[in-house]
């Protein structure tokens, strides 16, 4: 099926880990996909279920389906033993327990090859297939992203949205170019954070399309978004974001503000997360982080909205401040949200929020725009 078995046009990497339950589903929607000309790599992290017994039937049911079996590392280990294996002009990454539609790797080669992208990233469905089956686009591309191609240090929107990674391509020259490769910390998560960070950092051309590119299962109960117990691992992604940084002095010095302003969203939804006990040993670990980055002079305060500037300052302060400081914020009503920004910041405060939402509205992220619209 391959025009040539070297050099596939897409290098699809399918991490596996013990999903048993879902990965035919899914190795069939790669099988599927309508253009041909591509290799399926599956990445056995140790299972101990019956996953690698299902991917040696895809195997022999068809060439372009390949595994690298190997014992339990993790996560990051995979995806970069994956991408070390890799011969496409391109890879996407399937996660095992989510499936994307026969058009999908079809679509996303035709816009990288029209603009000469280095990355191409669509749309996706949240998927449930429990208690009944249901799909709620994700709406991560705005139509005014989907033009040409274009750099994203120049349009940092796409930076503060949600990393999925897998519903995009990358010119595999790029990724080994930039040095881009995953986090191989055992046992971690997240590790899809840090490998978005770097491919935006290092893009010269980005380019998007709205169509929806695949499910993305929300009901898997082993999935790492349902384990609260790795508590500390978004940290280890934001050490290894600013390493990143540190040896790339020019891409620092566009970027570490807005790596900065990352941290603090990505910090405030880990909080979200968290059984109260929890939440206390993390803000002992991220406020002492986030003071460090404060006295060395890491964050830009243009970047953030009010009420992003007004959590980081009460993060730098204390853990018990900001903490406090949430249930403040919950309080229904806009009289009660005015009340708590008073409280903390005075009538200038109130008065940066009034001007900010006349401007802005609700959008927390106005930096997607292009400066011409």
């Amino acid at each position: 099926m391959l025009q040539n078995s070297d050099t596939p046009k897409v290098s699809l990497l399918v991490p596996i880990c013990n999903v048993e339950r879902y990965l035919r589903e899914c190795l069939d929607s790669a099988v599927a996909q309508t253009l041909k000309d591509i290799e399926i790599i599956c990445i056995n992290d140790g299972s101990t279920d019956s996953s690698p017994d299902i991917i040696r039937e895809y195997m022999e049911r068809d060439p372009r389906v390949k595994m690298i079996d190997k014992a339990n590392s993790g996560y990051g280990d995979s995806m970069n033993r994956g991408l070390e294996m890799a011969r496409g002009e391109y890879v996407g990454i399937l996660e095992s327990d989510d499936f994307m539609f026969e058009d999908s790797l079809q679509k996303l080669v035709a816009k990288a090859d029209a603009e000469h992208a280095d990355v191409v990233k669509g749309d996706f469905y949240l998927y449930w297939s429990t208690p009944r089956e249901r799909r709620e686009l994700f709406g991560i591309i705005d139509e005014h992203m989907t033009g040409a191609a274009y750099r994203p240090v120049d349009r940092p929107g796409i930076f503060y949205r949600k990393p999925s990674i897998w519903s995009a391509i990358y010119r595999r020259e790029f990724l080994n170019d930039n040095q881009v490769r995953f986090l191989p910390t055992p046992g971690a998560s997240y590790q899809d954070a840090g490998f978005n960070f770097k491919v935006w950092a290092c893009a010269e051309r980005a380019a998007f399309i709205t169509d929806p590119i695949l499910c993305y299962r929300q009901d898997n109960e082993k999935s790492s978004v349902n384990s609260p117990n790795k508590v500390f691992c978004v940290c280890d992604e934001y050490a290894e974001m600013q390493r990143f940084l540190d040896e790339r002095p020019e891409l620092k010095a566009q970027l570490q503000g807005i790596l900065m302003r990352m941290k603090v969203d990505t910090y405030r939804w880990n909080d979200e997360r968290l059984v109260d006990e929890l939440r206390e040993q993390f803000w002992k670990k991220a406020s002492s982080e986030l003071k460090a980055d404060w006295d060395a002079g890491r964050f830009d305060l243009s970047l953030f909205d009010p009420r992003g500037e007004t959590d980081l300052r009460l993060m730098v302060k204390s853990p018990r401040a900001y903490i406090d400081s949430r249930f403040g914020f919950k309080k229904p009503g806009k009289i009660n949200t005015f009340k708590h920004y008073f409280k903390i910041g005075g009538l200038p405060l109130v008065w940066r929020v009034l001007t900010y939402q006349r401007t802005y509205g609700d959008n927390p992220h106005p930096d997607d725009v292009p400066a011409a619209q």
